[in-house]
């Protein structure tokens, strides 16, 4: 009582007991003591007061009459320095400072994870979106009639085939579609899994053909007369490529718009009609995002499909960060915060694994060369001997669009092949503000053509340039050959004096990429005996 009393006589401004008696001094101490221990009463029962911490025991613990040695590596020490600093426990069970820490680095590892893992589903996502951009799907067909050009933001893209493509949604029904002769066509679901090919490699052998999708859980009759394959999901990709004839897209165009429907099984005999929209030169994004709006795009894609095509694993990493089929994605500031970090350093991983890989088997020429290509072995589904190619994966999916097997079991003098190229010879990262060159060595070896398209590193969409097409290929108008038929490829931000038609130009400040690809490759090619130079410096 002392005590507060004088804590509380100098709380007590100066001059308020002036004029007061001494009784009624004491009187008035009393009544200001009493009040302000009620005060501080009060105010204590706001307070929490943490649980007394438990000290660990420090005693060695006495050799009991059971006791063993504890065989080497089975016991953690209870103090351990690492990567996430110091890790502290009591025999064996971490305390709370060490639990929390290693919950977060859990949820961040699996996070980052994650993102490596659904690369291919995002990316999808943003591709359904921006063709539903164009109208309602099913009905509308995007078609570039005046070839793709850099202001449409798609995956790699090349400069000279005709693009075309619809969003197909199932819905509990199959799907009917018609398809005309000569292209290269393809359809993949949701989760852009290969549903089935059409066109010069499917199973109409090129000539057209009516094709019937089945939607997921769909257990009615399936007529005869028509090629067949079920899709894990309600929405799937169709895209294919039409072919120039003599320089021209309108034979294509014109086979596209006079042969391609799609309609309910149930309507085929008075189907709706087609809606044609030439995105040709027209801004549009199929990009997904690669920061934290990323996780929302995922979830989009998660809660409107099944998810029974989807691995176990991914399924639960998903679960494990607050994505789930059903259940809303509601982080909070905690969980947030690791989200936007693992989005970040996902991106970051995955364009190590396009421009830099540490798979051998990603290289085309081991140990000699940068060009790149993202299937091992030709392993479109990313799985070989029972293991599935991680990195692989993520290369593709993070780089480019489209799978099928067709991309890569080709036969010697059909379908293409393709180089990447991110670095120089030094295995600097190409720089628009430079100039390099790039040697084709003569006989080139393909029975159609060869070509270069350039790439932005951010987007992997085509470089935007003051070239409206940033590629050339063998068939360019002012395109020189050197005395041996050898061909000299110049990039930089300006063209080599005498050079211009051997050209392709780049941006200053800002990195680019390039795929050369090769139309009906011959057997030089995959046997390695011929092979274009990497990328060199012009000094």
């Amino acid at each position: 009582m002392r005590a507060l009393e004088a804590i509380t006589a100098r709380m007590l401004v100066p001059g308020t007991l002036i004029g007061l008696n001494r009784r009624n001094k004491m009187k008035a101490k009393q009544l200001f003591i009493t009040s302000s221990l009620a005060v501080l009463m009060v105010a204590g029962l706001g307070c929490t007061q943490e649980p007394p911490k438990q000290e660990p025991s420090k005693q060695e613990p006495p050799k009991m009459e059971m006791t063993t040695e504890i065989p080497p590596g089975v016991a953690t020490p209870d103090r351990l320095e690492s990567r996430l600093g110091t890790l502290t426990s009591f025999d064996g069970v971490p305390d709370a400072r060490t639990t929390e820490l290693v919950y977060d680095n859990l949820d961040f590892q699996r996070a980052v994870q994650a993102y490596l893992s659904t690369l291919q589903i995002a990316s999808m996502y943003a591709m359904r979106e921006g063709l539903l951009g164009f109208g309602p799907a099913n009905t509308t067909v995007v078609v570039f009639e005046d070839l793709m050009d850099s202001k449409a933001l798609w995956l790699t893209p090349n400069t000279v085939s005709i693009y075309m493509a619809v969003w197909l949604e199932l819905g509990d029904e199959p799907m009917v579609i018609e398809t005309q002769p000569n292209v290269l066509g393809l359809i993949d679901d949701l989760w852009f899994l290969y549903v089935a090919d059409f066109g010069n490699a499917g199973p109409d052998q090129g000539k057209g053909g009516k094709f019937l999708i089945v939607p997921p859980g769909y257990e009615g009759a399936i007529p005869e007369g028509y090629h067949v394959a079920r899709s894990n999901t309600h929405g799937n990709w169709l895209a294919w490529r039409g072919f120039q004839v003599d320089g021209s897209t309108k034979p294509a165009v014109d086979a596209t718009k006079q042969g391609f429907r799609i309609y309910p099984l149930s309507r085929r005999d008075n189907p709706p009609s087609m809606t044609f929209v030439d995105a040709s030169g027209k801004f549009h994004s199929t990009i997904h995002r690669m920061d934290y709006g990323f996780w929302e795009e995922l979830n989009a894609a998660i809660q409107k499909e099944p998810t029974d095509a989807l691995e176990p694993e991914i399924l639960g990493l998903l679960a494990s960060i607050g994505i789930e089929k059903g259940k809303p994605f509601a982080p909070d500031a905690r969980m947030r915060k690791i989200l936007a970090e693992a989005a970040d350093v996902g991106a970051v991983t995955a364009r190590a694994l396009t421009a830099r890989p540490r798979d051998d088997r990603l290289y085309l020429y081991p140990g000699e060369g940068v060009w790149t290509n993202p299937f091992v072995e030709g392993r479109y589904d990313f799985v070989k001997n029972g293991a599935r190619l991680l990195d692989s994966r993520v290369y593709m999916h993070f780089y480019a669009t489209g799978i099928t097997p067709a991309m890569t079991k080709a036969p010697v003098g059909k379908g293409s092949q393709y180089a990447i190229g991110y670095l120089d010879e030094d295995g600097n990262a190409l720089d628009g503000s430079k100039t390099y060159r790039i040697h084709l060595p003569s006989d080139v070896p393909v029975n159609d053509f060869w070509s270069f398209t350039l790439y932005d590193n951010q987007t992997r969409s085509m470089l935007q340039t003051d070239q409206r097409l940033p590629g050339l290929d063998n068939n360019s108008e002012g395109l020189q050959a050197n005395e041996d038929g050898s061909y000299d490829v110049y990039f930089g931000p300006e063209p080599p004096e005498g050079k211009e038609g051997n050209w392709i130009q780049t941006v200053p400040g800002k990195g680019w990429n390039t795929i050369f690809r090769l139309y009906g490759p011959r057997q030089p090619w995959f046997d390695k005996t011929w092979r274009p130079g990497d990328p060199e410096l012009v000094r």
